[in-house]
């Protein structure tokens, strides 16, 4: 059974998560930002990814560090559950509804990280939540996984929009993360990921 386990200790945070992509995607998320709890839930569950999620930041001086070194230590939880990638199916999709709003995930899980963003938000803040900082909490994500990630969403109501992307995200990324080939295959060209 494969999984990833990180804890970073920082002067602004400590952050402990533990990642189970194969379990029965247990949930248990407390960041200290609410919204951000609800998304993550929201992702692992819809992925059937279990996670363990305890963050504790500098709040009182903004949310960014907490929301951004989640992103960081989630990254590596994955790239740690991934391993040599022996056995998974690598690449995945996922298209999302959520009312009037659609979200468009496509994933690579094959070591190089790079993001690709394309959506607007239209209220400076989402659950108390800088907008902006949802991409950056993805590209941090990415890059410490090795995950290349096309995001693309619309919609007219920006909790619909967000949600719809991390339910995306959890989806192609539980999906991407399958065990479908011979368990001593490494699924690249190359030979390693």
């Amino acid at each position: 059974m494969r999984t990833g386990e990180v804890t970073r200790e920082t002067r602004e945070t400590r952050i402990h998560v533990r990642l189970d992509p194969d379990g029965p995607g247990n949930v248990d998320i407390g960041t200290g930002v609410p919204f951000l709890d609800h998304m993550l839930g929201s992702m692992s569950r819809h992925g059937n990814i279990g996670m363990y999620c305890r963050a504790e930041g500098d709040l009182e001086v903004d949310i960014h560090h907490t929301v951004e070194d989640v992103g960081i230590v989630l990254g590596e939880a994955i790239r740690k559950a991934i391993g040599g990638g022996r056995g998974m199916k690598r690449f995945s999709h996922a298209i999302v509804p959520m009312d009037e709003s659609l979200a468009t995930v496509a994933l690579d899980c094959g070591g190089r990280g790079y993001l690709v963003f394309q959506g607007c938000f239209s209220q400076k803040l989402i659950g108390g939540i800088e907008s902006d900082l949802f991409e950056h909490f993805f590209h941090s994500l990415c890059a410490r996984a090795g995950i290349n990630a096309h995001v693309m969403f619309h919609g007219k109501n920006d909790h619909h929009q967000c949600e719809a992307v991390f339910k995306a995200f959890g989806i192609a990324l539980g999906d991407a993360l399958t065990i479908t080939r011979d368990p001593d295959e490494i699924p690249s060209t190359k030979g390693v990921i």
